[in-house]
């Protein structure tokens, strides 16, 4: 985030010589405590200060570049996945194709009767399955999806970096967020290469504002 003028000089004060007062900075800046109340709020909630009671506030020496760094260490998947777009077994290549291009996704999870993953397809294997003089409304997508257990998936409560390098290190699109239940891995959710990039702009663009 970019910092007033104010709150840079509050930063100073409070680097020389913390810990300090709410009541001493605004001494020392010719303010009263109502006036600076804003700007100590936002300086403690962004993270550069600390405050403690009957002590007054501290710097936390952290960087803006790190505090954004933990924050983005902090995200988890539940907070930013999306409806998994699901297919069953039985349905045709030729279908999930075509739900594929209605949908804009580049990943299809494939699922049994309890919504549990039995497979995985990509963009690479519906196209090709398309390849050649098949009759793609006859093959089931059970017969060229990515079984298990070669399947990458994670779950909610995972650290959203963590899904990231996943996606990275497998070469993937998208990974489906499951829960354990008796009958295997529900589906529960989804998350992207598309997802991640608009959490880190919006979260950059977040921070400049």
């Amino acid at each position: 985030m970019e910092l007033s003028k104010r709150q840079e000089q509050i930063l100073e004060i409070v680097k020389e010589g913390g810990p300090i007062t709410g009541e001493k900075i605004a001494d020392r800046l010719h303010l009263t405590r109502a006036t600076l109340r804003p700007d100590l709020a936002i300086l403690t909630m962004a993270g550069f200060l600390d405050a403690r009671p009957r002590v007054g506030y501290f710097y936390t020496g952290k960087t803006g570049s790190e505090l954004l760094t933990e924050k983005i260490k902090a995200y988890k998947v539940y907070e930013f996945q999306h409806i998994p777009i699901v297919v069953k077994e039985n349905v045709s290549v030729y279908d999930a194709i075509s739900t594929m291009f209605l949908e804009d996704v580049g990943t299809l999870f494939v699922v049994d009767e309890n919504a549990c993953i039995t497979g995985v397809l990509s963009r690479k294997d519906l196209l090709r399955a398309s390849i050649g003089q098949q009759d793609l409304s006859a093959i089931p997508v059970h017969i060229i999806m990515t079984r298990m257990p070669n399947i990458t998936v994670c779950r909610k409560e995972d650290l959203l970096i963590d899904v990231a390098q996943k996606l990275i290190n497998n070469q993937i699109d998208g990974i489906p967020v499951v829960k354990d239940v008796e009958s295997g891995l529900e589906v529960v959710g989804r998350i992207t290469k598309t997802t991640i990039t608009k959490v880190f702009v919006e979260l950059i663009m977040d921070d400049h504002i």
